[in-house]
């Protein structure tokens, strides 16, 4: 929403813009009354800054009156304006005779220093949001900001020190107080520090911005240094100056709309491209030359053939290194190995989902990514690495044909989507880990809510039940011995009561006992009792089954959780498979293989596990084993558990 204050802004930026137009206008006016030998040249590049970054620099305010970089561009644009017109100004009064003359004089000795300096030296640092990337640099924007006030005080005090190259000012350092010269430069460097800190430190989004300044910048500084000694085209000159403002303008509104990395990596590589021709070609000419005395067609012709041959191997080498200087790693396969490479340093899974989400988005060079695993409750785990906005672009992570999780990146930048893909297709397996891992942990800590209900239960059967009734037995005793001697007939039905009060007590330990472990496993080892389970319900399924190798020797874990999975998938399969054959295979290798087929219906399409479910999966793993639940290969359900002998209790 625009307020009254950015409302002035504007139209004081708006009025600035005017007012730099209308007084370049009035120099060029009044240069047309003052000698030739005493004008500014119209080509001079301060004119270029008055009537280009102003405008922009309104633009910029107008789109966001509280930019301080459209303020300095604005400000370096004025006073450039006001420089230009000291120029004729000050020859024009001198021929006049007007007093005031002195005044522009001075001006048109140390203006030009503003806008310099401002643009060289304040800008970098604050570009592009107005703010320093370190409180360390405060120092460095204080002497930016002095360097004007420093060339004002000594060009005031010697002003012969100021030159003139092509009718441009020029301030040489080797003729300057060395202070001065050890300020400007040691501020541009720690000014290139700071972009550099910031390019680092910043997202991809930020860095395009930075990109989209830096290459004009760095191009326009360097052709005017070429033009101070060499005779350059003033028009190409003034033309790149002119191009700064309008990259700075995209930078900061429309950066990403056009691809200036493109433009970065073609340029670097054919400037590259050029100097490697060219040094092939004059090194084979030379050589061929002397090899071909006298032949010097032939000598030109060997050269230019040779060069011919290596130019499309070298554009390619070039290509590469400019790609991975600019982007990175850009084969997907080599950042695959990178992100394994990397995972093998985390100490936990969910550890290597941190670690993965970080690879992932430099690789992809997103401004955010997301990795999210799919648990069988739901959301597993996350890991989050950046900002990822608010459409994020979408790809499912799926681990042999089932999705277990998805990674989600930003679309501020456009990623290389077949990266994204091979990243995905690692991250499946990777995700695949995680999930086990939150399903192991969840299933001990199952394991141990169900072991101390089931000791909370023995212990109130134990003292609510049995305890009281031994206790009443241990009375009926005394109160029958007492009897005995003073009514003999009164202590039978005392006896009988006795009696089946003992009974009732056996069965009550019989059934803790029962609950602890089967006792068919005591009288019928492991085969029988599962084949009497599988003949014990009339009127079901037909129940066969298959034993191979020996099970007499089995670890007492492993018999009851092979015999409670059995259990659990026979009664499964005669609730709710309609089968009519149930076929039990147990199978004694280095572990003991169960596996239960049958032949009904199947699974739901969208199953839940159940109790039933959970708990097959909770005792094959609290053996370090597994459990598994699915279609069989020829219909109905499969029932699979693998538990291991040797590590059984």
């Amino acid at each position: 929403m625009t307020t009254v204050r950015d409302r002035r802004a504007v139209r004081a930026a708006l009025l600035l813009t005017l007012a730099a137009v209308a007084l370049v206008a009035a120099s060029l006016g009044l240069g047309l009354d003052v000698p030739a030998a005493r004008r500014m040249v119209w080509w001079h590049p301060e004119i270029v800054i008055a009537l280009t970054w102003t405008p922009v620099a309104y633009l910029l305010v107008r789109h966001r009156p509280g930019l301080h970089v459209g303020w300095l561009m604005l400000v370096a644009g004025f006073s450039a304006a006001v420089y230009v017109l000291s120029l004729n100004l000050g020859p024009w009064l001198e021929l006049n005779e007007h007093p005031g003359a002195w005044l522009f004089r001075w001006l048109g000795h140390w203006l030009w220093a503003v806008d310099t300096f401002a643009l060289t030296l304040v800008l970098p640092l604050i570009f592009p949001d107005g703010r320093l990337v370190s409180r360390w640099f405060r120092p460095v924007l204080a002497a930016a900001f002095a360097t004007p006030l420093i060339v004002c005080v000594h060009l005031t005090v010697d002003p012969e020190a100021r030159r003139f190259h092509n009718g441009v000012s020029v301030y040489p350092f080797q003729d300057i107080p060395l202070a001065i010269s050890v300020t400007i430069i040691g501020t541009l460097l720690a000014g290139l520090v700071s972009v550099a800190l910031r390019f680092w430190r910043s997202p991809a989004d930020v860095r395009r911005q930075i990109a989209w300044v830096i290459y004009p910048g760095v191009l326009a500084q360097t052709i005017i240094y070429v033009g101070e000694t060499t005779p350059i085209g003033d028009p190409l000159r003034n033309v790149t100056i002119a191009t700064v403002p309008i990259c700075i303008a995209i930078a900061i509104t429309r950066y990403r709309l056009y691809d200036i990395d493109l433009v970065i990596s073609r340029t670097l590589v054919y400037a590259g491209l050029a100097v490697v021709i060219t040094g092939v070609y004059f090194a084979l000419v030379g050589t061929a030359s002397l090899v071909l005395s006298g032949r010097g067609p032939m000598a030109g012709l060997v050269g230019a053939i040779a060069a011919g041959a290596v130019f499309e191997p070298v554009r390619r080498r070039l290509q590469r290194t400019v790609d991975r200087l600019l982007h990175g790693e850009r084969d997907p396969y080599r950042i695959a190995d990178r992100l394994n490479r990397r995972l093998q340093t985390a100490s936990d899974p969910a550890a290597a989902l941190a670690i993965a989400a970080s690879v992932v988005r430099e690789a992809l060079r997103a401004a955010g990514v997301t990795v999210e695993v799919l648990g069988r409750e739901g959301r597993a785990a996350i890991a989050e690495d950046g900002d990822l906005g608010a459409d994020p672009e979408s790809i499912p992570l799926i681990w042999h044909g089932r999705p277990v999780g998805r990674l989600l990146y930003s679309r501020a930048e456009i990623p290389d989507r077949r990266i994204a893909s091979v990243m995905a297709r690692n991250l499946a397996e990777l995700a695949n880990a995680v999930r086990l891992a939150a399903d192991v942990q969840r299933s001990r800590e199952r394991i141990l809510a169900t072991r101390e209900e089931e000791r909370r239960r023995l212990r109130r059967d134990l003292h609510d039940g049995l305890g009281p009734t031994l206790a009443s037995l241990a009375m009926t005793v005394d109160a029958a011995r007492i009897t005995l001697h003073r009514d003999p007939a009164a202590v039978d039905p005392l006896l009988e009561k006795l009696r089946t009060t003992m009974s009732g007590t056996i069965g009550d330990i019989r059934e803790l006992v029962y609950g602890l472990r089967p006792p068919a496993l005591d009288d019928l080892g492991l085969a029988g009792a599962v084949r009497a389970l599988a003949d014990g319900t009339a009127g079901g399924p037909r129940v066969d089954v298959l034993v191979d190798g020996e099970l007499d020797d089995l670890p007492a874990a492993v018999e009851v959780a092979a015999y409670r999975i059995a259990q659990e998938a026979l009664t499964n399969a005669r609730r709710h498979a309609r089968a009519g054959i149930v076929l039990v295979r147990l199978d004694r290798g280095g572990e003991l293989h169960l596996s239960v087929a049958d032949d009904g219906v199947g699974l739901p399409e969208h199953a839940r596990a159940g109790v039933g479910m959970s708990s097959m999966r909770e005792r094959a793993a609290e053996l370090g084993g597994s459990c598994s639940i699915g279609p069989g290969t020829a219909g109905g359900t499969l029932v699979q558990a693998r538990l291991p002998i040797n590590g059984a209790p």
